[in-house]
């Protein structure tokens, strides 16, 4: 008889405090313990802004405020894989499931080696031409219905979007099967050519459940050198004076 844990086994056995203390969040004690919260800290001990799971659900779950997203103990794990730390490139969501939970329940699995998916090296070259590009227009309330389902689902509000129009657009690729497919996109740009788009952080429109979709990047983006840059000064990007660094356009 197999002695493997399963899925059911992880979410009936585990807490998502468990989860969350293990990628690296601190239980915030001034919001009680009613609803409790837990938050990320910085090299000083001074709590990061904005990053916060309140737990649900007899800690079965939790969600990240504004966000109306549910987490459990597999969803927060395979959504958030860059927090453990025994994910590598190209590890399947599953197996590194699989990995975590059975090291919170000191359970032995079995030692294999991973499986590595290497890159496509003779992939096709981004090219914007192969794209139709749907562009925010803020005098347009007709351009900007389409835009709806991808930033309510992550609270982000429509003076949001006016004031980053310019750096992100709907872009449909030409598919030789006829099909359609509209992504939310974030230009790449190389930022001594930041004229020149050379490909596109993705994401999908989110699934009726309220889950998120599709989240990549564009074939054959320059993903090495390419940076989603939003200048909002209008000024040349070596006059800018404050940068900020996000880990990606929509996230």
């Amino acid at each position: 008889m197999s002695s493997e844990l399963t899925y059911d086994d992880f979410l009936d056995r585990l807490s998502i405090q468990e989860v969350l203390v293990d990628a690296g969040y601190h239980l915030n004690k001034r919001d009680g313990l009613r609803y409790p919260s837990y938050v990320r800290t910085d090299s000083e001990g001074r709590r990061v802004r904005g990053d916060k799971f309140i737990v649900t659900q007899n800690g079965k779950c939790c969600f990240q405020p504004p966000q109306q997203k549910v987490y459990n103990v597999i969803s927060f794990i395979k959504e958030h894989p860059e927090m453990f730390s025994e994910n590598k490139v190209g590890m399947s969501p599953d197996r590194l499931v699989n990995l975590v939970c059975n090291r919170l329940l000191n359970q032995p699995i079995e030692d294999r080696p991973s499986k590595i998916t290497e890159p496509r090296k003779d992939g096709k070259p981004f090219n914007l031409n192969d794209y139709d590009i749907h562009k925010f227009n803020p005098q347009d309330r007709e351009t900007q219905k389409r835009f709806y389902p991808y930033f309510k689902f992550r609270g982000i509000d429509l003076y949001t979007q006016y004031a980053f129009h310019r750096h992100f657009c709907l872009a449909t690729k030409h598919r030789t099967d006829g099909l359609t497919f509209a992504n939310l996109a974030f230009p790449l740009v190389l930022p001594k050519t930041p004229d020149k788009t050379v490909g596109f952080e993705e994401r999908g429109r989110p699934k009726m459940d309220g889950s998120g979709g599709y989240k990549g990047k564009a074939e054959g983006s320059n993903s090495s050198e390419g940076l989603w840059i939003a200048n909002l000064t209008g000024e040349p990007l070596d006059k800018a004076s404050e940068i900020v660094w996000f880990e990606s356009a929509y996230d």
